[in-house]
C-alpha cells in the first residue's frame, strides 16, 4: 500500500489538558472511517507543525479522508504528502539512466 505523511497544526494548543482525549477521539474516528489504515509512526514535533503521522492506506482518497478528519477534529492546518521508500526511489533513478 502507498505510504503517506500527514503534518498537522493544532487549532488551540492551549488545550494541553485535553490533548490525550482529543487524540484518542480522532484516532478512533479515523479507524472507523478508514478501517484498512496501517499506522507506521506518530510524532509530536518542533517547528511549523505540531504532529507528523506516517501511515499506509489503499489510495489518495483514503489519505484525503485522514487529512479531512484531522481538520474536522480541530487541526487548523493539515498537509499530506506521498512518501516513496528510498529503495523504490533508487529504482526510479536507475530507470532514468
Amino acid at each position: 500500500m502507498p505510504i503517506y505523511i500527514l503534518a498537522t497544526k493544532l487549532q488551540n494548543p492551549d488545550l494541553v489538558e485535553k490533548r490525550k482525549e482529543q487524540g484518542e477521539k480522532w484516532l478512533n474516528l479515523v479507524r472507523e472511517k478508514v478501517p484498512d489504515i496501517k499506522w507506521i509512526a506518530h510524532y509530536a514535533i518542533l517547528g511549523r507543525y505540531d504532529f507528523i503521522d506516517i501511515f499506509e492506506v489503499k489510495n489518495e482518497q483514503e489519505a484525503a479522508k485522514v487529512s479531512l478528519l484531522s481538520r474536522s477534529a480541530g487541526a487548523t492546518f493539515a498537509e499530506s504528502w506521498t512518501a516513496i521508500p528510498y529503495a523504490g526511489f533508487l529504482e526510479l533513478v536507475e530507470d532514468l539512466k
